[in-house]
């Protein structure tokens, strides 16, 4: 195949690069009750055991069974903070669309994944292959990333850029109407 091909379907790989070897359990169905946890962790990862049992009306021993087999299953793939970007020094934001080579997906994320200021990554269908969000103190950053980081990946054939002017973390507790 000719290498200006644009990529196809994804490899089958979801996760974090050092779990790629360790075989992903079958999705098992979640009940109210893990629906409930998973809820109020997304809202406060902070939260303790005690509060996530008393909330969920469930054993504190339970609440922490149920916990962890979400993380076990991968269901719950971590806990981080939710940042306010611009306050945290990384005033400019945008999401980046790439078209790459077929079936280069692996070696693309990979170089993505290492970029500074990268936050997602997703491989998509559609007119490109690839979304990226990143994060950067400034637009010259930003330019620099693009022209200087992004585009010298070999199996990046184009990028577009499309710049934040504001964002808002929907909170799953409230969505929005």
């Amino acid at each position: 195949m000719p290498a200006e091909q644009m990529a196809g379907s994804g490899d089958g790989f979801r996760g974090n690069p050092e779990d790629v070897h360790r075989p992903t359990p079958p999705a098992r169905p979640l009940d109210s009750i893990d629906e409930d946890i998973l809820r109020m962790l997304q809202t406060d990862g902070r939260a303790s055991i005690r509060s996530v049992a008393e909330r969920v009306h469930v054993s504190r021993a339970n609440a922490y069974a149920r916990i962890n087999r979400l993380l076990d299953d991968g269901v719950i793939r971590g806990f981080s903070a939710r940042v306010d970007h611009e306050r945290a020094g990384q005033g400019a934001s945008a999401y980046i669309t790439l078209k790459i080579v077929q079936n280069s997906w692996r070696t693309v994320r990979e170089e993505l994944q290492a970029l500074p200021g990268a936050a997602h990554i997703a491989l998509v269908s559609g007119d490109f292959d690839v979304l990226l969000l990143v994060h950067t103190p400034d637009n010259r950053t930003l330019r620099e990333l693009v022209l200087t980081k992004i585009q010298a990946i070999p199996e990046v054939l184009s990028t577009r850029t499309l710049l934040v002017f504001e964002e808002t973390d929907l909170d799953p507790q409230h969505p929005q109407d």
